[in-house]
């Protein structure tokens, strides 16, 4: 068996280990990378990225049926539209084929060894890859564990069949007639929007009192009053229990206890994901883990010297930019340089329609840490820029503290309002206060001054409200 040696291995290309890979390499560490897929993980091949180029090109088709319909409010009108879904396929493919050779240059320019396998540990310092040319040892001065996540199956709803999970539902070639989605977080309904306005009929079951539980109601209220408008019929405090007997459709219970079946030429089961940590021989390191996750400190080392771990087999927040983050941090370390984790905020963004983006505490979370807090907000049916968009649904809200005004947190929900989660992450990172943020010119007409309103309001002299 071939052995070759490094200084620093990473099992993963993920978001976390190219980064982490490609920092090593600039810092001029001998560095390995393994992956069993193509390059970038997760969220370049099956999630982030194919997910977003879906939403916008549903979103395209979406605003050209409201056109036939006549339902356009800028006098716009037009036949009605057909849909290749073929070709949408392929252009979301060509994005992400696109991606894959650019990380794999990144990649080959820092000077990183890419070996492509599956890896598994035989102790702290060695992995055996099982090669598309036979197995092959790694020995490693240090070695990473980037190996991220999964979908959570339900043992009454095993994938397979009309049973799919969010990296099947974005390989379909064909838009299903009858969607029913289990699970109302982000993923299920980033991806029940996009089929809707495809022309799906989606159902989505939520076993909670309201959709996006975790978001508080004032930001998923404008999420849950378009789902309405687009058709999507939605079943809270209700469970999904298993496949009818002819495998066709869902039988459901619903809040009230009661028994129905929901047609489906698709289960999509979102109910979220969990740390990959089997298949690769971690059990022979006994290392100490945070339940289903792998523990660490504020450098990412685990309680087994020389072995670190990033992303999300390290746990929530399960965000690509957390693991990017973290795969830096991790590089220098390495490298002898000083580093820890001490972010302030880490924004994540929910891309449904109309998009939500939270930033550092909510004002509930900024109150259980017994903080006096300041809170307003600005409503986008005030906001020029959001009307000239037909889209005046949602706010920017702002928290502070009540005595020297420190700015906690940042949430907004509106259309396209992802964009502006790294001026809100800015902000908590430099210590912003709501009169720095009053105090700072705010072109208009945008869809930011709604920020600076939050911040005028908090202060008492809001101008536009």
């Amino acid at each position: 068996m071939d052995e070759i040696s490094c200084n620093l291995l990473i099992i993963g290309a993920g978001p976390g280990g190219y980064t982490c890979a490609i920092r090593a390499g600039q810092l001029g560490i001998d560095t390995i990378v393994i992956e069993a897929e193509k390059p970038g993980g997760t969220c370049l091949n099956v999630g982030c990225i194919p997910s977003k180029a879906l939403i916008h090109a549903a979103g395209e088709y979406e605003t050209i049926a409201r056109a036939a319909e006549g339902k356009s409010a800028f006098g716009i009108f037009t036949e009605k539209p057909t849909l290749d879904f073929a070709r949408t396929v392929a252009w979301k493919d060509s994005i992400v084929r696109r991606l894959n050779g650019g990380v794999a240059g990144l990649l080959k320019r820092a000077g990183v060894r890419f070996v492509a396998g599956r890896a598994r540990f035989r102790d702290g310092k060695m992995v055996e890859v099982e090669t598309p040319s036979g197995p092959q040892l790694v020995h490693a001065e240090a070695v990473v564990i980037a190996t991220g996540s999964k979908p959570i199956e339900l043992p009454s709803l095993p994938f397979g069949g009309r049973v799919i999970s969010s990296t099947e539902a974005l390989a379909l070639i064909e838009v299903p007639k009858r969607l029913v989605v289990v699970g109302g977080g982000y993923i299920g309904l980033e991806l029940g929007t996009a089929f809707a306005k495809l022309g799906a009929a989606v159902t989505v079951v939520e076993s909670e009192p309201r959709i996006l539980p975790q978001y508080d109601g004032d930001l998923s209220g404008p999420v849950a009053r378009h789902l309405r408008v687009l058709g999507v019929a939605v079943l809270t405090g209700a469970k999904a229990k298993a496949l009818a007997a002819d495998g066709t459709a869902l039988a459901t219970e619903t809040a009230d206890g009661g028994q129905t079946t929901l047609e489906a030429d698709k289960i999509l089961v979102t109910v979220g994901r969990k740390p990959a940590t089997t298949g690769f021989g971690l059990d022979l390191l006994d290392l100490d883990m945070d339940g289903p996750s792998i523990r660490i400190d504020d450098g990412c080392r685990t309680s087994m010297r020389g072995v670190f771990a990033i992303g999300d087999v390290t746990g929530e927040p399960m965000l690509a930019h957390r693991a990017m983050a973290q795969g830096e941090i991790v590089a220098e370390i390495i490298a002898g340089r000083r580093r820890a984790w001490d972010r302030i905020s880490i924004p994540a963004i929910c891309f449904t329609d109309p998009e939500i983006v939270t930033v550092g505490l909510s004002p509930s979370e900024a109150s259980s840490e017994a903080f006096e807090i300041k809170t307003d907000l600005f409503p986008f049916k005030a906001n020029g820029r959001a009307l000239t968009l037909d889209r005046e649904d949602g706010f920017i809200r702002t928290v502070a503290r009540a005595d020297n005004h420190l700015l906690l947190g940042i949430q907004a929900v509106g259309a396209g309002i992802a964009e502006l989660s790294a001026a809100f992450s800015l902000a908590l990172e430099m210590g912003a206060r709501l009169e720095d943020i009053a105090m700072t010119i705010h072109a208009h007409p945008t869809q930011s001054e709604a920020f600076h309103e939050a911040a005028l309001k908090s202060l008492g002299h809001a101008i536009h409200i």
